[in-house]
């Protein structure tokens, strides 16, 4: 399907049928097919420039903040003492530079498309900020086979995926997850892309309720974000500690702390709230069957 027409681009997806997000088009600064996916960036004068994976936006220079600043703190937050951190996905550089901002000795992205990480360099030099950073290790490969050949070797590890099709598919089934547990150390804790409530419940549920069987502690966080389907985009954490709270953050930054670590939306308030569902979607996903 052409999804450009008459200079605007619009995001029409099997995930999200009967509707669509649309973006008037400045300019194409890049589209070209890699191995793996379709890789286009597009510049609009609201939303500067944006990354768009096989018909998904996955970042704009507008938003972005939001969710990267979540998918990295919301984990890092919810453990004591972080050192060795695996991004898998996440070429873009968004939730590595926001790792790098904790007192970390290593952070491991393992990115299965270079093309991305060439893409973001050039055309998303804010989020791709960090690549120079001596603490980060750029992997290009598989993730699944990169943490089956280091085993108990991270204390987060957080999956920068796109949607539930094409290369990022596998990311949300079972045996991932399992393989994730096996690549943590003691008391590691995960974060996944978790999808929307508004939009994907079901697999959102289905994802919780394996992950319970894999893990002691397992819950479900939300931010908003514009430029993501139904406006907002979910996070899903794993423990392995059965004392970890990944609802009250272990490191409370103050005003001066957020504002030297550049934070425009997470704070230890948005930590705790971010737990905060809708109803519909609390029975849903935290209510046990009687």
């Amino acid at each position: 399907m052409n999804l450009m027409k008459e200079g605007w681009f619009s995001e029409v997806s099997a995930l999200w049928p009967g509707e669509a997000m649309s973006l008037e088009v400045e300019e194409v600064l890049f589209h070209q097919k890699s191995k793996f996916q379709d890789v286009l960036v597009l510049k609009r004068q609201s939303y500067g420039n944006v990354l768009i994976l096989d018909g998904v936006i996955q970042a704009t220079e507008r938003d972005e903040f939001s969710y990267q600043e979540m998918i990295a703190h919301l984990p890092m937050n919810s453990h004591p003492d972080p050192k060795k951190v695996l991004v898998v996905g996440g070429g873009d550089g968004g939730a590595v530079r926001e790792i790098l901002k904790h007192d970390i000795e290593q952070v491991t992205l393992c990115e299965i498309d270079e093309k991305v990480v060439e893409v973001s360099k050039k055309y998303l030099p804010n989020m791709a900020s960090s690549f120079s950073d001596p603490r980060l290790t750029v992997h290009i490969g598989d993730g699944f086979e990169f943490m089956k050949k280091n085993p108990s070797s991270f204390d987060v590890i957080i999956t920068d995926s796109s949607d539930p099709i094409g290369p990022a598919e596998s990311l949300f089934q079972e045996s991932y997850f399992k393989l994730m547990k096996t690549a943590l150390r003691p008391g590691g804790v995960i974060c996944s892309q978790g999808e929307s409530q508004w939009l994907h419940l079901n697999l959102i549920a289905k994802m919780q309720t394996f992950c319970r069987s894999i893990f002691p502690v397992v819950d479900y966080a939300y931010c908003t974000i514009p430029t993501y389907p139904s406006g907002q985009i979910g996070f899903t954490l794993c423990g392995v500690n059965p004392d970890t709270n990944f609802r009250e953050p272990l490191r409370s930054w103050g005003p001066k702390e957020t504002e030297s670590r550049h934070l425009r939306y997470y704070s230890a308030d948005i930590h705790r709230a971010a737990f905060v569902l809708p109803e519909f979607a609390r029975r849903t996903l935290q209510e046990k069957p009687e």
